[in-house]
């Protein structure tokens, strides 16, 4: 199979975000309409996906394509089934990297839902209390496993209830995702964006185009440059921003996408090295080890029994 990978258009400005998960144009429900929760399902590209944050939680179920997950400082893959739950503000952004000709209708699963009114009802209704570790993890991501069919059952109850019927649905998903002990944190810092939209705006561009151009070699000095600003600026403004050094972002990125052709294909581990632009082996031997905790013929040969091909 061919894997092509598609430049997103220009994505939209994060001032028109508020104004888009409101539209009905976008998929979004109106909250005037149902209230608390709202529900959404995407296709990609869209408008919608792009490094961005907001005020809401939201939980996201992939039901097409893989790529790469951006949520905080974590850099990892998604595909299928995967389940995460952000937290407000928290930066997140899922890259496809395998689309289809013409893209798909349906990508996500989404459902949003506000902090205060839980946490404030939880301290005369003893029973939402049992939420609020699930919402305080929130705050780095959660990655849950073993719950896409489930989620996938739970999401469509819920986007079909209106009123208490669709809170209660509601309470019976955050319940299972409460009593789940299958899970990960993802950022390894709760970091919360305070970015405003030009800085927002850039971030994604910078994203977007290492993701997409792996292979290309890519510097703080280059993308100063391009966008004006000091090195030492760049720098900083980056990191503030992703919870990583430019230099770090980069080469997870790179060997996030090493793990995945690590497990899904037979190429030789020297390949697989220049294919995701490390310059040397010893290079990349010695990035991979400080990132996954081991070589990559170790993470290959494990992959094949502990993973099953899952990523």
């Amino acid at each position: 199979m061919t894997v092509r990978t598609r430049t997103v258009p220009r994505q939209i400005k994060p001032e028109l975000e508020h104004e888009l998960v409101r539209s009905p144009n976008m998929g979004y429900e109106s909250s005037t309409d149902v209230g608390f929760v709202r529900c959404l399902a995407h296709g990609f590209p869209t408008p919608l996906a792009r490094w961005h944050y907001h005020d809401e939680y939201e939980l996201h179920l992939i039901t097409a394509t893989s790529g790469k997950v951006f949520v905080g400082d974590w850099i990892g893959p998604f595909q299928p089934g995967q389940l995460v739950l952000t937290g407000p503000r928290l930066p997140h952004n899922w890259v496809t990297m395998d689309l289809p000709e013409g893209g798909v209708a349906e990508r996500d699963l989404v459902i949003q839902f506000a902090h205060d009114p839980l946490v404030q009802a939880s301290q005369t209704i003893p029973e939402l209390a049992e939420l609020l570790p699930l919402l305080e993890r929130a705050r780095h991501g959660i990655e849950f496993f073993g719950m896409s069919e489930v989620a996938h059952a739970h999401w469509r109850k819920v986007k079909a209830a209106h009123g208490l019927r669709r809170f209660t649905a509601f309470c019976d998903f955050l319940a299972d995702l409460a009593a789940c002990n299958d899970y990960r944190l993802l950022s390894s810092a709760p970091l919360q964006s305070d970015d405003d939209d030009t800085s927002l705006d850039r971030i994604n561009d910078v994203v977007n185009r290492i993701t997409e151009q792996l292979a290309e070699p890519h510097s703080a000095a280059a993308w100063a440059a391009e966008l004006g600003m000091s090195e030492s600026r760049f720098s900083r403004f980056f990191r503030k921003a992703t919870g990583n050094t430019f230099t770090d972002f980069v080469n997870r990125v790179r060997i996030s996408r090493a793990c995945q052709l690590l497990m899904d294909t037979d190429q030789q581990i020297t390949h697989i090295c220049y294919d995701v632009g490390f310059n040397s082996v010893a290079n990349f031997n010695r990035r991979f080890l400080e990132i996954k905790g081991m070589k990559p013929s170790d993470f290959r040969r494990q992959s094949l029994t502990r993973f099953s091909g899952a990523h």
